[in-house]
């Protein structure tokens, strides 16, 4: 399994802004240099966040974006699923009818515990440990 690029600068930018969270608006191009991606990237990351109500944006010179929660609010495995569209690692485990060998498949079951863990793990981890961790080194 390997994360898209969408999960992992998602993640990126998410903890940026959560290290500038008290610094208002934030406007996607200092958020850019900052992590090493562009800023057309970015913006298309930023609307299933804000969607999801995870970022909100406000409009004008001293415009940006910003966290809409707390960065102990917000965990990586939300970031990865809003981007992702779901942490599944194969399509039968949200959507066993999508194969017809599902109701005799011996291997559905790892896939789904394997799924299982990873979203556990990553729904333990919020933005604000990712930070103090940082600080930390």
């Amino acid at each position: 399994m390997k994360l898209s690029t969408r999960s992992r600068y998602g993640t990126r930018m998410m903890i940026d802004m959560a290290q500038h969270c008290n610094e208002g608006p934030i406007q996607l191009g200092k958020i850019a240099r900052r992590v090493d991606v562009s800023v057309k990237y970015l913006e298309q990351l930023i609307i299933p966040l804000k969607k999801a109500d995870y970022v909100k944006s406000l409009r004008g010179a001293k415009g940006g974006h910003m966290l809409n929660r707390a960065p102990d609010e917000i965990t990586v495995g939300e970031i990865v699923d809003v981007l992702e569209g779901g942490i599944n690692l194969t399509d039968c485990v949200g959507n066993p009818e999508v194969c017809e060998k599902h109701e005799d498949c011996l291997t559905r079951s790892i896939w789904e515990e394997a799924t299982k863990t990873i979203y556990e793990k990553l729904n333990s981890i919020t933005l604000a440990e990712i930070i103090d961790c940082d600080k930390k080194v």
